[in-house]
């Protein structure tokens, strides 16, 4: 299998960890999508990452559809196969993802805008700022070192984020304001997993 995407897209790096989790062998081509625009579009028309081409040429774009896949070739997969416990963990990663998403958000729209809008700028910061005190609240009440039983795609798909937020928007995701949220992270990321997993963000030219 290729991935393909830079790790310091909390998207491509959710991938990347739980590839490496699973000791599934992968190649990893590092490709921007802005600086790989064209050869990506031969692999994805939508020019995203994350993208996996499989062995056999078929290439699944999105983490979450990567990350079905990935859990279906596995005995003990990283998102639960059986309910409540499946949803729970969904719910928990969907705020992850969905902070990545807006911290990205955020981001291009300072990055590549001259006028940036004020009130999508205020949006994301509500929606950012909502989705890192509800993600406190419950990881207050989870004293574990996981947030439930055991390692699940919602630990990755939260800390990946965080650790975007935190270096794309410098100040925005206080640790003050979420010290259990990032006590956590910060103990993932001492984990091998996510050192060998790991790229510090640099804004695309």
């Amino acid at each position: 299998m290729i991935l393909i995407g830079q790790y310091d897209s909390p998207f491509v790096r959710r991938v990347g960890i739980a590839l490496t989790l699973y000791d599934l062998p992968f190649e990893h081509r590092p490709w921007s999508v802005f600086g790989d625009a064209d050869r990506l579009a031969q692999v994805n028309p939508l020019i995203r990452v994350p993208t996996l081409v499989l062995v056999d040429g078929f290439a699944l774009t999105d983490s979450h559809m990567i990350l079905d896949h990935l859990d279906s070739l596995v005995p003990d997969p990283l998102f639960p196969r059986t309910e409540p416990a499946r949803h729970r963990v969904l719910k928990v990663a969907a705020l992850g993802t969905g902070l990545a998403d807006k911290a990205v958000s955020l981001f291009y729209e300072r990055r590549l805008h001259g006028t940036v809008s004020e009130v999508w700028e205020a949006r994301c910061r509500r929606q950012i700022g909502g989705v890192l005190a509800a993600l406190e609240v419950d990881r207050a009440t989870r004293p574990g070192p996981w947030w439930f039983d055991s390692l699940t795609h919602a630990d990755i798909a939260v800390a990946c984020a965080l650790r975007f937020a935190t270096e794309a928007l410098p100040g925005l995701p206080d640790p003050t304001a979420t010290p259990n949220l990032h006590a956590a992270c910060a103990r993932l990321e001492q984990t091998a997993a996510f050192q060998a997993i790991s790229q510090p963000f640099t804004a695309p030219a």
